[in-house]
């Protein structure tokens, strides 16, 4: 019997972001409008839901 997969463990990595990954960081960074820094400074705030993160700092 074939594993069908599923995507919960994907989705709930991408509903977060790791303040140690320096790429994540960027990305974000980028996004947003916002500094390295800032984003930084937002997950420690926070917590690291991106949907906070992305809230506070504004989308662009």
């Amino acid at each position: 019997m074939a594993h069908t997969g599923t995507t919960g463990g994907r989705n709930q990595d991408r509903a977060r972001l790791a303040d140690g990954q320096d790429h994540e960081m960027k990305y974000e960074a980028s996004k947003t409008g916002a500094s390295k820094a800032d984003v930084k400074s937002a997950v420690k705030s926070l917590g690291n839901s991106r949907k906070k993160v992305e809230d506070k700092l504004g989308r662009k």
